[in-house]
C-alpha cells in the first residue's frame, strides 16, 4: 500500500475535534426561508449570494482552471464521474437515448459558478445549447478562450454574471446545473431561489457539494489542502459545506424536489471518482422544478 492510500484509508478516523479550527464551527449560514420569502428573494437584485472573499480566491488561480495537474485537479478527474450522472439523469428526464453521440440535443443548459468551462464544454459536445455564467471575470476569459479553440464549443455563450442578476433578465433553462458552487456563496437559500428561478417549470435542477462531515473535512480539507496539496490551502471551509438534508429542504423551499441523490468516492488504487450510495462527503443532486410554489 503505497503513502496517499495509507493517508485515505486513515485520515478520518485519526482526526479529533481538537484538529478542526475553531473558526469552522463560528458561522452557519441560513439555510431556513419560507415560500413566500423565496418568490420575494429570487426577484430582488438587492439580495446577493455572492461571497467576494470567494470571488477574490478563485481569481488568483483563474489562469490554471484547464492545467490537469494544478489546483484544479480534483475537479479533472472527477469531470467524467459526474458527466456520467449528468447524462444519464438528463436523458432519463428528458426521455433522451443515452447511447446517443448527442443525446443532449435540443435541450438549453446552463452552468452556474461554471469556472473555466470544464463542464460547459463536454454538455456542448453532447448536443446540449449551454450558457455558462460566472462571478468572476478572469473565469469566464478564460472559459471564452479556451472554447473558441473548437468550433462545437464556441457555440458556448458565457456570461460574468451571478444568478440573481440573470433572473432578473427573465431567462429560463430547461436544466440548471451547479456544481461544487454552493459551498463557496453567502446565502445558499438566496441561490437555490435563483437556481429555481432559472429552471423552467417541469425541468431539471442538478446540485453538488460536500457533505459536512468529520469524513469531509478528514478528505477535502486536511488531506487534499494540507498533506497531498492538490488544493491551495483555504479552498474550503467546512463550516461552509452543505449537508443531504439542507439541501434538500432548502430546494424544496425554493420549489425543486430532489428526486436522486449520488455519492462521488475516491479510489486510491485506480486514481479514479466512482458513483456511489456512500454520500458522506461529495455528493450530488437531482431534482425536478414544481409547476407552481404551492403550501410548503
Amino acid at each position: 500500500m503505497n503513502r496517499l492510500q495509507k493517508l485515505l484509508l486513515l485520515s478520518a478516523p485519526r482526526l479529533s475535534l481538537s484538529a478542526i479550527p475553531p473558526s469552522c464551527f463560528l458561522h452557519r449560514r441560513a439555510f431556513s426561508t419560507s415560500a413566500t420569502d423565496a418568490v420575494n428573494k429570487s426577484r430582488n437584485s438587492t439580495l446577493s449570494s455572492l461571497n467576494e472573499n470567494e470571488i477574490a480566491k478563485f481569481s488568483a488561480i483563474a489562469d490554471t482552471w484547464w492545467h490537469s495537474d494544478g489546483p484544479f485537479k480534483p475537479l479533472h478527474q472527477m469531470n467524467p464521474t459526474r458527466l456520467a450522472f449528468i447524462r444519464s439523469t438528463l436523458c432519463r428526464h428528458f426521455s433522451k437515448d443515452p447511447g446517443s453521440v448527442r443525446p443532449l440535443e435540443g435541450l438549453r443548459l446552463i452552468d452556474v459558478g461554471c469556472g473555466g468551462g470544464l463542464l460547459s464544454e463536454p454538455l456542448a459536445r453532447m448536443g446540449a445549447t449551454v450558457t455558462g455564467i460566472d462571478a468572476v471575470d478572469k473565469n469566464v476569459k478564460i472559459a471564452r478562450l479556451h472554447a473558441d479553440m473548437d468550433p462545437v464549443t464556441s457555440t458556448i455563450e458565457y456570461h460574468c454574471i451571478t444568478a440573481e442578476k440573470l433572473v432578473d433578465k427573465g431567462r429560463t433553462f430547461d436544466a440548471v446545473l451547479s456544481l461544487e458552487v454552493i459551498e463557496h456563496v453567502a446565502n445558499p437559500a438566496e441561490f437555490c431561489n435563483s437556481l429555481s428561478a432559472l429552471t423552467v417549470p417541469n425541468g431539471a435542477t442538478i446540485v453538488s457539494t460536500v457533505n459536512r462531515t468529520m469524513r469531509a473535512y478528514a478528505s477535502n480539507i486536511v488531506l487534499a489542502e494540507y498533506i497531498l496539496h492538490w488544493l491551495p490551502k483555504g479552498t474550503h471551509q467546512w463550516s461552509s459545506f452543505v449537508t443531504p438534508e439542507e439541501l434538500t429542504m432548502t430546494l424544496k423551499r425554493a420549489s425543486v424536489d430532489v428526486k436522486e441523490m449520488a455519492g462521488f468516492v475516491y479510489d486510491p488504487i485506480t486514481g479514479r471518482w466512482l458513483l456511489s450510495d456512500d454520500i458522506s462527503v461529495n455528493f450530488i443532486a437531482y431534482g425536478t422544478k414544481r409547476n407552481d410554489l404551492g403550501d410548503i
